[in-house]
């Protein structure tokens, strides 16, 4: 691979945004031309035939050559508080550079931690059902309350409650995007976008001002599914992006998990074939920790920073709570604890700022 100069990481990033160069063309113009920069300086002759285009077959990608300059791309980028990482930086994700045809450019809005090599992917459908959206949201709760970081794809439905909960719990969530990390899409998770940025990242391998296009959402599933150690389908039609990333990330050595649902509704079909295919059918989170304990043991420190540890009646109260407003009842009911018991748990978590009150006696996670 050609030395990290800066002329070259120039043109790495501004040939991978030309129009017409994927992750797979840019590897096959670096075999033939050695370097980035000798692919952007060579002639437009010589680019007949690479990667078996003709000359004409390369034409909108040669012109749009023509009208920019390497370092211009970069300095357009800093002036966005985007970061650029090309596959030979330090800081690119080490799981997802190993993954067949990585991107060789991702951009990032936030930041991406070291300790984010500890994360699961949870995608589904665009329509979740209530049991779908409650499943989601425990699931990511239960992620980064054990320090792992969630990936999703900001899509409608399951990914937007994956996001979300994870923010609202204290933890981490990358979002990766099928348009440049400055084009928010669906429009209506602009300011989830904009929360995530500030605990989290948003990353593409699409440049700047690329707008979403049908073709785009496939290959970013690789990257969803190339960024964790293991992928989560709760819910998803027996055709969807969601079964796509579990495809790639089977096809990159992941695991793959899937929530059982009911058989009368159309969005379990998806997790019940991919669990007559072998998945692993999970029921709790447990299911996911101790099928890849190796991957998500790295220590993890506290698991709420600033946050006092839990005592047991705690966790087992806390751990009942969700979106979903609870009643004093409902959590003797499914805690075994008395309702004086309950009712002074809540107390302390409020204090804790862990739990919250909400009209009608009832209480949810913060």
């Amino acid at each position: 691979m050609a030395s990290n100069t800066l002329r070259e990481r120039e043109c790495w990033v501004a040939l991978s945004a030309l129009p017409g160069i994927g992750a797979r063309r840019f590897y096959m113009l670096l075999d033939h031309f050695g370097t980035a920069q000798a692919a952007w300086n060579a002639s437009d002759q010589d680019w007949d035939g690479v990667a078996g285009l003709s000359r004409n077959g390369w034409l909108r990608t040669l012109l749009a050559r023509r009208k920019s300059q390497p370092e211009d791309l970069l300095k357009g980028i800093s002036r966005g508080s985007i970061q650029a990482l090309t596959l030979f930086d330090e800081n690119y994700p080490s799981l997802l550079r190993n993954v067949p045809d990585p991107p060789p450019v991702l951009y990032v809005r936030g930041k991406l931690l070291p300790e984010d090599q500890k994360a699961i992917a949870i995608v589904g459908t665009r329509n979740a059902s209530a049991y779908g959206a409650k499943v989601c949201a425990q699931l990511s709760r239960e992620l980064v309350q054990r320090g792992i970081t969630v990936v999703s794809g900001l899509a409608r439905g399951i990914d937007g409650i994956a996001h979300r909960q994870a923010l609202e719990s204290g933890g981490r969530t990358i979002a990766v995007l099928a348009s440049g990390v400055d084009i928010i899409y669906p429009p209506e998770h602009y300011r989830l976008a904009e929360q995530i940025v500030e605990r989290g990242a948003l990353v593409s391998e699409y440049p700047p001002g690329k707008p979403p296009e049908p073709g785009q959402f496939p290959a970013r599933n690789r990257i969803i599914s190339g960024l964790t150690t293991g992928v989560i389908v709760v819910e998803a039609a027996e055709k969807s992006g969601a079964l796509i990333t579990a495809d790639q990330a089977l096809e990159q050595g992941r695991e793959v998990f899937a929530v059982p649902g009911p058989i009368t509704q159309r969005q379990s079909a998806g997790p019940h074939r991919l669990i007559q295919q072998g998945a692993k059918l999970i029921v709790s989170i447990d299911d996911v920790l101790n099928e890849v304990p190796e991957q998500l043991s790295l220590p993890i420190g506290d698991m709420d920073e600033g946050r006092t540890p839990m005592t047991s009646p705690e966790e087992r109260i806390f751990f009942q709570l969700d979106w979903e407003p609870k009643s004093v009842d409902q959590l003797v009911e499914q805690t075994g604890l008395t309702g004086s018991e309950v009712a002074s748990v809540l107390t302390l978590l409020e204090l804790k700022g862990m739990a919250k009150a909400v009209p009608g006696g009832r209480f949810v996670a913060v």
